[in-house]
């Protein structure tokens, strides 16, 4: 897997378990005063850890 690639796949994860902490503490997130609903964060795990998967497996099946 070339660099740039585990580096995306790295940020993702961390975008999507970030995600899943505020989902599972329940934090509230304001942005210019108006509450983020949760599920923006649902969806934001879902797409930022399908987006991992899916380089990490474009990643392995490329490898020699």
């Amino acid at each position: 897997m070339k660099p740039a690639s585990l580096l995306a796949v790295l940020v993702f994860s961390l975008v999507a378990v970030a995600h899943l902490l505020r989902l599972i503490s329940q934090t509230e997130v304001l942005i210019g005063g108006a509450t983020v609903p949760m599920w923006v964060s649902g969806v934001g795990l879902i797409v930022a850890g399908g987006l991992a998967v899916a380089l990490w497996r474009e990643g392995q099946a490329s490898s020699p």
